[in-house]
């Protein structure tokens, strides 16, 4: 089922929400750009790829439900959409990178409000299309990392789920099981919003692909006993020395894979990859609702004291020491990250 989807008829966007899975599949409709900013805030839709293109259509609701008659003040009014939209969620830089691509496009020459307005919807439109074939792409490079028999630890949701269609490293480990490839995946519950357990299980079970849930905690475990043969997460920033800034608990599995010598590997889309940014120390991280942390019950009953307080940070970064490789569309990155992400950007590939 589609994370997202455009009803031409009704000009809106139809989101799965995916707060509600697996227990129940339902839909969230956004009109305008302010609910696409909520919806992603509120983790209706979630995972960098999937972020982007949603405040991508985000913004092409922003135009097509504006008013104005003149393309000037059409723009200024896009410049808003994209503050709100930015604001939404921090770290992923897909956001940033979608709601740019979408301005870059709003500044070229039209004849007119209605012309712009037709353009940024194909765009958006273009980049739901684009994602899915990248996603394709890195899972063909990816899946030749993944030998018959392997045991894959994997963190967070990285799948359909969290792109516009198939998925970064989850996407990988579905191609290497449709190339016929005997896995089993250890599916990190990924606390405190539960999206290895809740999500990534979910999609496992639609591919047929034989899983174990495993707590967190549970993960050093099951590498020092040689229970697993490679780590794979995705990334929602990547800075221009290979250090990723992914979903909390990743830097964690990184060393304890690390200190097992178990091959780790973050898989993303070129766009991930923040040039601006020299190391991930200047990687924002957003720090969410204490309430996700707190509110947790056992039969029925709060598990926390009352007046308890938390800190709940939604991402850690990977430094790239920790890193075998990167996956992405232009290819499999090895050391040294500084230099050979800036060529693959830049078009060439390893």
């Amino acid at each position: 089922m589609p994370t997202l989807d455009w009803n031409a008829k009704n000009f809106e966007l139809i989101l799965l929400d995916q707060r509600a899975l697996p227990g129940e599949v339902r839909y969230i409709t956004c009109q305008d750009y302010t609910a696409v900013a909520e919806a992603i805030q509120k983790m209706v839709v979630r995972g960098a790829p999937a972020i982007g293109v949603a405040a991508a259509y985000g913004m092409a609701l922003a135009a097509g439900r504006s008013a104005q008659s003149d393309l000037s003040s059409l723009r200024e009014e896009l410049n808003t959409a994209a503050s709100v939209l930015q604001a939404s969620r921090p770290t992923a830089v897909n956001l940033f990178w979608a709601v740019r691509r979408m301005l870059k496009l709003a500044d070229q020459p039209v004849s007119s409000p209605g012309e712009l307005k037709e353009k940024l919807l194909a765009e958006a439109q273009r980049m739901a299309a684009e994602d899915v074939e990248i996603n394709r792409r890195m899972a063909e490079y990816g899946a030749k990392l993944i030998a018959d028999g392997d045991t894959i630890l994997h963190h967070c949701n990285t799948g359909a789920l969290a792109t516009a269609g198939w998925g970064t490293a989850l996407g990988v480990i579905r191609m290497a099981h449709e190339q016929g490839k005997r896995i089993h995946v250890l599916v990190d519950e990924t606390r405190p919003r539960l999206q290895g357990a809740r999500l990534t299980a979910w999609e496992l079970s639609q591919y047929g692909i034989p899983y174990h849930i495993i707590s967190d905690g549970a993960a050093g475990y099951f590498l020092h006993s040689g229970q697993a043969n490679k780590v794979f997460f995705g990334a929602d920033r990547v800075a221009a020395n290979g250090d990723v800034a992914n979903k909390i608990g990743s830097y964690m599995l990184a060393l304890a894979a690390k200190d097992n010598q178990i091959p780790v590997y973050s898989v993303f889309p070129i766009s991930t990859v923040d040039l601006e940014l020299e190391s991930g120390d200047e990687i924002p991280i957003e720090e969410r609702s204490q309430s996700e942390v707190l509110d947790i019950q056992l039969r029925g009953l709060r598990v926390t004291p009352v007046d308890a307080q938390a800190r709940n940070p939604a991402f850690d970064v990977t430094p790239h020491r920790l890193l075998t490789a990167l996956v992405t569309e232009k290819g499999v990155i090895r050391p040294p990250f500084t230099e050979n992400l800036r060529q693959a950007i830049l078009g060439k590939t390893n």
